[in-house]
């Protein structure tokens, strides 16, 4: 395991120190030991209110935005390249207080994908959750695109 994958795994919390997630509101609550599932919550607060005083589109997509990309990059280790690819979110309900969002990939799916990229060499994988409000209100679905390639792939 390199080092940046090593630092990921080991102190994927202090993200909640990282200054775009400290301004928006956006704390991780939990990781599971497997490091495939993250529990993620915002706050409504005046930095991250709209015009309409409910939760600003923007901190709604970023409380989604890396958590795919990281499961995969500290669960398939540094044979491969993971990058966000693109994202789309359906605004549902305003959120008018406190949000979450489960962002979790099996391990089943992990290894299925691991094993298509070493014979393929690389593909791109869709993954979609829904930000939900304290009552277990849909706030917004969210689908991202990821795209997975082994280092040492080489087109023909």
């Amino acid at each position: 395991m390199k080092l940046k994958t090593k630092v990921l795994t080991k102190h994927i919390k202090l993200i909640n120190y990282w200054p775009p997630f400290v301004g928006a509101g956006i704390k991780i609550k939990e990781v599971n030991q497997e490091r495939t599932r993250f529990l993620i919550s915002l706050r409504l607060t005046s930095r991250n209110r709209n015009l309409f005083g409910t939760q600003y589109g923007g901190s709604l997509y970023s409380m989604t935005d890396p958590f795919y990309a990281f499961i995969l990059i500290m669960n398939m280790g540094n044979e491969y390249i993971v990058w966000d690819k693109s994202a789309n979110i359906e605004f549902v309900k305003p959120g008018k207080g406190k949000v979450f969002v489960e962002i979790k990939i099996s391990p089943e799916r992990i290894n299925t994908i691991k094993e298509e990229i070493n014979e393929i060499g690389k593909s791109t994988y869709t993954f979609d959750t829904q930000i939900l409000d304290e009552h277990q209100n849909v706030i917004a679905n969210v689908s991202k695109e990821v795209y997975i390639r082994k280092k040492t792939y080489t087109p023909a």
